[in-house]
Formats: C-alpha cells, sequence, structure tokens
C-alpha cells in the first residue's frame, strides 16, 4: 500500500471508510507514542491533501492531542468543524474539549459541553471552577451533577457546594451538605462554619445552629469578625436575642461588620429602641458606621413605627457622615411612613428620591396600601413598575377583595394569568427533633398529612370557641365564604404549627420561619393559638418576628 511523506494513504487505494479508519490508526500511533504535535501535523496535512470529511472518531483523537499539547487554537478550530459538519458531540468529543477550555479559564464554553460528558469523571481543580460557575448563575441541579462526577473531593469541593446552596435558597441541602462533608472526614473551617449558620438562619433552625456553634468551641476555630457576624446573625434570626447579644458581647468589637449583625437582629425583633441605643454605644467605642448600619438602624425604627427617629438617622446619615443614601436607605424610610399609615407621605418621598424608585420601593407603597385600604394609591404604585412579579398582583387583588370589588380581583387574576405569571407559594420551617421540615401551603405530601390535617382541625374548632374570625376578605377570590375560610386554614405556617403540636409535649415552644410575609388571618389565628396552648409560638417571616404568647404579639399589631 502507497503511502505519502506523512503515512498517509492515497486516495485512490481505499474507499473513504477504509482510509478514515486507517487515517484514525496513525493518530492514534502518534498520541500511543507521546507526540501529541505529529498527530495534530497529520491532521493539517489531511485537511490540506484529501476530500475527505474527519469521523467523530477522528475529532476525538484531534482533540485529545490538542488537550496533551496544551492547544486551544486547533481545538476551537475542530470544535468548529464537528458543528458545521452536524457531528454530534458525545462524552469523547466533549471531555477532551471541556477540559481543555477550563484549562484555559474558558469556563462559559466548558459549560455548554456540561452535559454531553455523561458519566466522565472531572477532576477537582475543575470540578470546583465548573461548580462556582454553576451555583453563581443559579443552576444548582448541574452543579450537584458535575460535584458527584469527581471522585476526588477536597474541602473547597464541599464548602463550594454548601454555600451555593446557601445561595440558592437551598438551606436544608446546605446542612445536609455540611453533615456529608463530616462523615467524609474533612474537618470544616471558618468558610465552612460561616455558610452553614446563614442556611441555619435562613430557616430557623437553632438547635442545628447550636450544635454547629458548639462544634467551632470545641475544634477551638478562631472566631473572627465574620464568624461572630455569622452566630450573631443565626441566633438572631432563630429567635433567640439574648445568645446573639452574649455572642455580641463576648467578642472584640472591632469591626463595623459585628456592629451591623447586632442591629440587624433588634430590627427583626422589633426593637428599635435598643437598636438606636446600640447605635449611640458604637459611636462612643470610635467605629464609624457605615450604609449598612444606617440600613440597618433605618429598619429598626420602621418596624417599631419611630418615624421621627428614622428621619433623624437618614439626616445624620447624609449631613453628618457624608453616606449618599442609596435606593435601599429610601426604601426604608418609604417604609417607616407607609407602616405608620402616612400613605401621602410615604408617595411624597418616593416622588423626591434621588436615585430612580425601583419595584422594592412601589411594592413597598403597594403592601401599605392593603394594609390601610387605599386601592387608588395601590393602583398607583403597581402602575410604576416596570415588571411585576406574582406577590404584586396578589397584593393588589387583596387590596380589592378587601374591599369586596371582586370584579376589580379577579381583572387583576387574569392580567395575571395573560402575562403567565404563577403565584409564589408560601413555604414554611419548622425544626422538630433536630430535623427541619418543610410545608407548603395546602401541602399533602407529608408522610403524616392526616395527622397534621387532624390537629389543625382541632385547632381552628378551639380558635373559633374563643373567639377567632377567620378574615376571608384577605383571600382574592369571588368564591363561597366555606372556600375562602379553607384556602385561609391550609397556609404553610398553620401546618407547620400544626406538626409541632402533634410532635411535641405541652409548653414546648414552637418556632416556624416562612419565605413571605405572614397575612392578617394567621397573625390574629396565631394569638388566638397561643392562648389556648398556653404556648409561646416564635414565628419569622420575611419582615421580621412575631412572638406570640397569652394571646398577643410582640410586634403589637404593628408589622
Amino acid at each position: 500500500m502507497h503511502a505519502n511523506r506523512h503515512g498517509i494513504c492515497s486516495t485512490k487505494c481505499l474507499r473513504e471508510g477504509s482510509y478514515l479508519r486507517h487515517f484514525n490508526s496513525i493518530i492514534r500511533a502518534s498520541l500511543e507514542k507521546g507526540v501529541p504535535s505529529k498527530a495534530l501535523s497529520q491532521f493539517k496535512a489531511f485537511l490540506l491533501s484529501t476530500p475527505f470529511r474527519p469521523d467523530r472518531r477522528t475529532f476525538a483523537l484531534i482533540l485529545t492531542a490538542c488537550l496533551r499539547s496544551s492547544n486551544l487554537d486547533t481545538a476551537m478550530e475542530a470544535h468548529a468543524r464537528v458543528v458545521k459538519h452536524g457531528i454530534q458531540t458525545g462524552a469523547s468529543i466533549a471531555t477532551p474539549l471541556f477540559h481543555l477550555y477550563l484549562k484555559h479559564d474558558r469556563v462559559a464554553e466548558a459549560l455548554l459541553l456540561l452535559d454531553e460528558m455523561l458519566d466522565e469523571k472531572v477532576d477537582a481543580v475543575h470540578g470546583n471552577l465548573v461548580i462556582v460557575k454553576l451555583l453563581k448563575s443559579g443552576e444548582f441541579e448541574r452543579a450537584n451533577r458535575v460535584f458527584k462526577k469527581m471522585p476526588v473531593k477536597d474541602l473547597v469541593s464541599w464548602n463550594s457546594m454548601i454555600a451555593g446552596c446557601v445561595q440558592n435558597s437551598r438551606p436544608k441541602e446546605a446542612m445536609s451538605f455540611f453533615d456529608r462533608m463530616m462523615g467524609a472526614g474533612f474537618e470544616p473551617d471558618g468558610f465552612s462554619f460561616s455558610s452553614v449558620l446563614s442556611a441555619c438562619a435562613r430557616v430557623g433552625a437553632r438547635g442545628y445552629g447550636e450544635r454547629v456553634h458548639r462544634l467551632m468551641l470545641e475544634k477551638r476555630i478562631q472566631l473572627n469578625y465574620i464568624l461572630c457576624s455569622a452566630l450573631i446573625d443565626m441566633y438572631a434570626k432563630c429567635g433567640n436575642i439574648d445568645a446573639a447579644e452574649a455572642v455580641f458581647n463576648s467578642t472584640a468589637r472591632d469591626n463595623v461588620s459585628i456592629w451591623n449583625s447586632m442591629i440587624t437582629g433588634m430590627a427583626i425583633h422589633g426593637h428599635g429602641s435598643d437598636a438606636v441605643a446600640l447605635f449611640s454605644r458604637m459611636e462612643s467605642e470610635g467605629l464609624a458606621p457605615d450604609g449598612v448600619t444606617f440600613l440597618a438602624l433605618l429598619t429598626a425604627c420602621s418596624h417599631a413605627g419611630m418615624v421621627e427617629e428614622a428621619r433623624k438617622h437618614f439626616r445624620m446619615m447624609t449631613e453628618l457622615h457624608g453616606i449618599e443614601p442609596g435606593i435601599e436607605h429610601y426604601g426604608a424610610m418609604v417604609d417607616a411612613t407607609a407602616r405608620a399609615g402616612l400613605l401621602d407621605q410615604a408617595y411624597e418621598t418616593i416622588r423626591g428620591m434621588a436615585v430612580e424608585p425601583d419595584g422594592i420601593i412601589w411594592r413597598m407603597l403597594l403592601s401599605a396600601c392593603k394594609r390601610h385600604h387605599r386601592p387608588d394609591l395601590g393602583e398607583v404604585a403597581i402602575n410604576h413598575m416596570a415588571s411585576r412579579g406574582s406577590g404584586d398582583y396578589v397584593l393588589l387583588s387583596s387590596i380589592y377583595s378587601s374591599a369586596r370589588r371582586w370584579n376589580r380581583a379577579a381583572q387583576v387574576w387574569d392580567s395575571m394569568k395573560a402575562n403567565k405569571v404563577r403565584k409564589k407559594r408560601g413555604m414554611s420551617w419548622a425544626e422538630v427533633g433536630g430535623n427541619v421540615l418543610q410545608f407548603k401551603a395546602g401541602d399533602r405530601s407529608h408522610p403524616e398529612t392526616h395527622d397534621i390535617y387532624r390537629v389543625l382541625d382541632s385547632l381552628a374548632k378551639r380558635a373559633k370557641m374563643e373567639g377567632f374570625l377567620p378574615m376571608t376578605e384577605v383571600v382574592s377570590m369571588d368564591v363561597l365564604e366555606e372556600e375562602r375560610e379553607e384556602n385561609l386554614n391550609v397556609h404553610s405556617e398553620k401546618l407547620a404549627v400544626a406538626y409541632c403540636v402533634l410532635k411535641t409535649g405541652p409548653g414546648t415552644e414552637i418556632r416556624v420561619s416562612k419565605n413571605l410575609q405572614t397575612c392578617e388571618d394567621c397573625h390574629e389565628w396565631m394569638k388566638v393559638v397561643s392562648k389556648v396552648l398556653s404556648r409561646v409560638i416564635l414565628v419569622r417571616d420575611r419582615i421580621r418576628f412575631h412572638k406570640f404568647e397569652k394571646g398577643a404579639c410582640s410586634c403589637n399589631d404593628y408589622w
């Protein structure tokens, strides 16, 4: 068989299929001899001297040669030919390309090939790069697939997944990854602890958070300002403000982040005066506040109804400390005045802002319009929103429903459907026996659903006997009174409370966290049930903490 100087057979003596098989064997031989550069030279000669197209096997071999010689240019050229000729990528082509792109920090290109790699293994260095990139893009499932493909995982791999779970609103998975990491024999570091503490804070997992804190003490972890802030935040958001203060008072308070965490903790518990006092103490100790400090302080004033204090500190921020107010600071001021029922003043604050108000600002006004029955101003607010989420439609519909303007409420729902906006489902979490349970509104997926609903029905009857009347006017639909009452009775926080009653003994404090703001009906129901059960019910919603005890709430019905 005659061959030219490149070792490639004459096209006259072989049919295309045989020719390609022979050429591929030559390329393979060059790779086996450890000379990938020779394989690439043979490939270029092939492209110049033959009329045949390389097949999938050819490209797989050439891309392997590119990977071994770190030749990105030839690899990209080969990749372009694969796409041009409509060749299915498959793992044999995707894998060397994937690793080569990562080797040259071309993470975006590598991600496009990820789904073609099937069960190919990924090394820790490259895997960690991909995991971080995917998690930042909110692609948790794909990141988890890469993680599983890594035969060797290092501490960075585990930490990336734990932090990514928190960033992607998967706090329960974050705690699970932390447990698995410990089970795999890895020693958690400061990054591991700060991430898992954030997860605990998200769902109010106080018991788990306390165990993490004990583990930190056992391992003599050095508490820097990041970990101190995380501990304070965890305890505050899990309802134990006293423990948060204990951490705060036992540490060196030489970083503004620690003070910010404590002031924020005071804010979500509605302790406005304590937050203001803490701010004064911070100044007396010589620490300069930043924008986050003032945001926490303004929020604390807002939650406590301290409108004049909020105005005073807003002026102090700009005039005394030279901090330009951001959209969040204006939002806190709008919230403070709107919560107090000063809706026209809140609207004037928006109109006088030095920056363009965003949807969050208008949403605060819209929410206040619901509470204070101002459908006219509610329409103004929603008309200023460039993009509307499900919560915005629900709020406006609720405003009309409260005014029994059913036709207008129905029009809002029709608009929501026309724009293909889905209502965000309420979710609550409760920690019982060291396990964090999740509940959705109307959820019947729990294995003990029958017993949960039995307890819930019993609580509803006892609450009515105590004088509770379901606030059916908050249900945004024109249906029978019984249907509106049934809709209210299966809100996620009520299911969570029922589960806690089912699983814990008399007198045990019930702790629940929720992803949305609790509605007026649930708020009244919790007050009555706390009296009926003679128990403390602690609920943290999207806005703040509510401590229900003996028929009253710590927020004094101001939230």
